[in-house]
């Protein structure tokens, strides 16, 4: 009788435990929306290329001159599907800032770059004329799938032209293959039979070797090979839309300041947190600066292949070596000139490494057209300029009317 008492007391100990860790177990939080998922697991694919098929089966919008229509949003980022926190960027009582940029399918490789250097909310504005819009969205999940940066800061606004039809369904993303070619990189899985006349994406190529993590490495290469086939402005049969698609980029920021760049410049290291940082002390302690300030952004230009300076003491070094050049030094001198880079050059950096503030304010003179981090309430670019010439030039002009006035930042 005692053993037959001591197993059931501990058969009913056991079964005590079990029922406990079961209840605990069931108390616990439920995975969130893509919570655990990974590039490979097929999941995240499905889902991404159903966020896509919705984007493009709302129909989007047309622009004010009915030419092209807009697909805010189109990957989904906003709802999070499965992606992260997207930009999950709603603006508070303190400054926001988030970076909008543009580009067609052959500069979306720089995409990694940016987002891995800006560290924050980045809006991309993407025109894909017709030919091109199949491969754009498969390079495009390619960079989301595999890219984790990508996928975490990245909101994607599709810009095509007004007639264009998207394909139904979306073309999924190829698959990455794990061996490689006789580079011993990954096989091309946009164009797997073709190549350019250098055979390939070479492996010196600045943004493969800076890219970190594999996965997007492997990535890069197939999307890579977009950029080989023309500039923005040399689109076959399309006139690129550059203002209408910095419009398109800044509005689906939902931050109070943005960063307006081309999708092929980095910025400084740090440049997202130190910003913020300005623009947290206020007017007062900002050189009385007011809400009617742009702060512009010096920006130059590097030999090709070189890799982007760590801080202002090494791009000094870089441009008194002849390796780094004023922006469109060459290319249009006059347009950059008002910033007067020979005299932002030789300011030594900030004494506050973390800190940015004020060298000097500048006065609008034509022709200018800077970089620069503005306030929501700047005024939109002209969307009747298209192609290259005056789209940026004419909104400085704006800016300038509107009563902005121009403040160079020190050490950015």
């Amino acid at each position: 009788r005692m053993r037959r008492s001591l197993f059931r007391a501990a058969v009913c100990g056991l079964a005590l435990v079990a029922g406990l860790q079961l209840l605990y177990l069931g108390l616990l939080p439920g995975p969130g929306p893509g919570a655990g998922v990974e590039a490979g697991s097929g999941r995240l694919e499905l889902e991404l290329a159903r966020a896509l098929g919705r984007g493009l089966r709302a129909g989007g919008r047309a622009d004010s001159s009915g030419r092209y229509r807009l697909y805010p949003d189109v990957t989904g980022a906003g709802a999070g599907a499965g992606r992260g926190p997207g930009l999950g960027l709603q603006p508070g009582p303190g400054p926001s800032l988030g970076l909008a940029t543009h580009a067609s399918p052959n500069n979306l490789h720089h995409l990694p770059a940016l987002a891995r250097r800006w560290r924050g909310p980045v809006s991309l504005a993407l025109f894909a004329p017709g030919p091109d819009l199949p491969e754009a969205l498969q390079a495009l999940q390619l960079l989301l799938l595999h890219c984790p940066g990508v996928r975490r800061l990245l909101t994607v606004t599709l810009v095509t032209p007004a007639g264009l039809r998207p394909p139904a369904p979306v073309p999924p993303a190829p698959a990455l293959e794990s061996g490689g070619d006789e580079r011993g990189g990954a096989r091309d899985a946009l164009d797997p039979g073709g190549g350019d006349e250098r055979g390939g994406v070479r492996d010196s190529d600045p943004e493969l070797e800076q890219e970190p993590w594999p996965p997007c490495r492997r990535a890069l290469r197939p999307v890579y090979r977009l950029g080989a086939r023309y500039a923005n402005y040399g689109l076959p049969n399309a006139s690129y839309p550059g203002n209408l698609l910095r419009n398109a980029a800044r509005r689906a920021l939902p931050a109070r300041y943005a960063a307006v760049v081309d999708a092929d410049m980095l910025p400084s290291g740090g440049l997202r947190r130190r910003l913020l940082r300005l623009l947290e002390k206020g007017a007062a302690a900002a050189g009385g600066q007011t809400a009617t300030t742009v702060y512009v952004l010096p920006a130059f230009e590097m030999r090709q292949g070189r890799p982007p300076p760590a801080g202002k003491a090494e791009l000094q070094r870089l441009y008194q070596a002849g390796e780094a050049r004023p922006f469109y030094g060459e290319l249009c001198p006059r347009c950059q000139a008002p910033t007067n880079y020979s005299r932002w050059i030789n300011l030594e950096p900030g004494p506050d490494a973390e800190g940015l503030s004020v060298a000097y304010t500048l006065r609008w003179t034509d022709p200018w057209e800077p970089f620069y981090v503005g306030p929501s309430s700047v005024p939109p670019y002209d969307e009747r300029f298209e192609q290259y010439g005056f789209n940026r030039i004419s909104q400085a002009c704006e800016l300038h009317v509107a009563g902005f006035s121009f403040a160079v930042l020190d050490d950015a």
